[in-house]
C-alpha cells in the first residue's frame, strides 16, 4: 500500500515573484532535488502525483469571487491592485500569478482528498501552506490560501473536526481568520510574537470568535527562541489541545522559517527540532485520526542550507521512511547546489536531536519562553477542562 501521496511537479515552480524576492522557487527546486538523490521518490510506499490548476469554484471556497476575478486580471494586464494587496512589495504581480497559485490550491486540495478517501494516510504538498492569504486579499508571499482551501474541502467532504498546526514563524493569520468562527476547525500555531515581526498578530489572548471560543490557539515566543525551548513550548500546548480536539483529520503547515539562518525571522530553531516537532505531529494523526495526515510547506528563505533538509525530511516522514538526523547529503546533490547557487551547501543532515524540558519538569517564571507558554496555556487550556498548570 502507498502510505504518502506527495504532490509535485516542476509546474509548481512557476510560483516566481522575480529576481530578488525571498520566495524563491530555488527552494522548491533544491528540496525535490534532494529528495531524489536521497531515493525517496523510489520508496514503494510513496506515490508522486501532478495535478491541474483549481477551478475558480473550488478557490472561491475560502476566497471572494471579486478577489478572485482580480488577481486573473492583474495576472492578465500586470495592474496592481493594491487595496486587495496585489502589486505590493511583498506581493509583485507576475503573469502566471494566478494559475501558479491555483495549482497550489489543487495540490493541497488533492493531498485532503486523497486522505480523507482512505486512499493514501499521508498527503504532502511541499509547495503549499500560504498561510497568510486571507479572503479577499493577498498578504505575506500568499495569493491563495491552498491550506484554508485543504481544511475546507475536508469539511465539504463530511468532516466533522479538522485540526490545523502551524509551525511556520510567523502566525497563520490567514488561515485562523478564515476558521474564526467555525467550531468545527481547531487552529494552532506556534510563532515569533507578532510585536516583533509580520503579520503582527497570533497574540495568547486570540482565542476565537464567539461561536467557538477556544479553537484558535496561540503561542507567540520571544526573539532568539532556541530549539529546545521551542520543543518545550510546542510539547507544552499542541498535544493537549488536539487531544481535547480529537480531530478527524489533521492539517500541518511546515514552514522552516524558524531557523537561526533564516533572513526574514529571529528564531534560532534548527534541523533537529522541526525534524522532531513533525515527527510528533505525525505521531499525532496516527494517535487520534487514524493515521489521516496532511503535511504542507510554507515559510523559509536559508534555500541551501536549511529548506531542502528540513522539507526532504517531512516528506521522507510522511513515506514512512525516515532519514537519520545527521546523515552525509549526497554528494552529487552538493554539487547541483554548488553549481545552481554559487553557495556552500550543507554537508550533513542537522547536527544531532535536541535536548530539551518537558513542561511536567516545571514552570520558570523568569524565563521569557515559559511566560509565553503559560499566556496561552491559561487563556485557552480552561475551555477544554484542562489546568493550565499542570496538564
Amino acid at each position: 500500500m502507498r502510505v504518502a501521496r506527495l504532490l509535485w511537479s516542476p509546474e509548481l515552480l512557476r510560483y516566481d515573484f522575480g529576481p530578488g524576492h525571498p520566495m524563491a522557487p530555488a527552494r522548491l527546486d533544491l528540496t525535490m532535488r534532494l529528495v531524489a538523490e536521497l531515493g525517496l521518490l523510489d520508496e514503494p510506499t510513496l506515490e508522486v502525483a501532478d495535478v491541474e490548476p483549481a477551478p475558480d469554484a473550488l478557490i472561491e471556497t475560502v476566497h471572494d469571487a471579486a478577489y478572485v476575478a482580480a488577481v486573473r486580471r492583474a495576472a492578465a494586464d500586470g495592474t496592481p491592485d493594491p487595496t486587495r494587496g496585489l502589486g505590493t512589495e511583498d506581493d509583485p504581480v507576475f503573469p502566471a500569478m494566478h494559475e501558479a497559485g491555483a495549482r497550489l490550491v489543487a495540490a493541497s486540495v488533492d493531498a485532503a482528498e486523497s486522505v480523507w478517501s482512505g486512499r493514501v494516510a499521508h498527503g504532502v504538498n511541499i509547495a503549499g501552506g500560504m498561510h497568510h492569504a486571507q479572503r479577499g486579499a493577498a498578504s505575506g508571499f500568499c495569493i491563495y490560501n491552498d491550506a484554508a482551501a485543504a481544511v475546507q474541502r475536508l469539511l465539504d467532504l463530511g468532516a466533522e473536526r479538522v485540526a490545523y498546526v502551524d509551525l511556520d514563524a510567523h502566525h497563520g493569520d490567514g488561515v485562523e481568520a478564515i476558521f474564526w468562527d467555525d467550531p468545527r476547525v481547531l487552529t494552532v500555531s506556534v510563532h515569533q510574537d507578532g510585536h516583533t515581526l509580520f503579520p503582527g498578530s497570533g497574540n495568547a489572548g486570540d482565542t476565537g470568535g464567539t461561536a467557538a471560543q477556544g479553537t484558535a490557539v496561540n503561542v507567540a515566543l520571544p526573539p532568539r527562541t532556541d530549539g529546545a525551548h521551542w520543543l518545550r513550548a510546542v510539547d507544552a500546548v499542541v498535544p493537549a489541545v488536539v487531544r481535547e480536539f480529537r480531530p478527524e483529520v489533521i492539517v500541518s503547515q511546515h514552514g522552516c522559517d524558524a531557523h537561526g539562518n533564516d533572513p526574514l525571522t529571529d528564531l534560532n530553531v534548527g534541523v533537529g527540532a522541526q525534524r522532531t516537532a513533525a515527527r510528533w505531529v505525525h505521531d499525532l494523526a496516527h494517535e487520534l485520526a487514524d493515521g489521516r495526515w496532511v503535511a504542507l510547506g510554507g515559510g523559509g528563505y536559508a534555500v541551501v542550507d536549511v529548506v531542502p533538509l528540513v522539507w526532504a525530511s517531512l516528506v521522507a516522514e510522511a513515506a514512512h521512511a525516515p532519514l537519520a538526523i545527521g546523515i552525509e547529503l549526497p554528494e552529487s546533490w552538493r554539487r547541483e547546489v554548488e553549481e545552481l547557487s554559487g553557495l556552500d551547501p550543507a554537508e550533513r543532515l542537522g547536527s544531532g536531536d535536541v535536548e530539551w524540558r518537558p513542561w511536567s519538569a516545571g514552570y520558570d517564571p523568569a524565563d521569557d519562553v515559559d511566560r509565553a507558554v503559560l499566556a496561552t496555556r491559561r487563556h485557552v487550556f480552561p475551555t477544554w477542562g484542562l489546568d493550565p498548570y499542570r496538564d
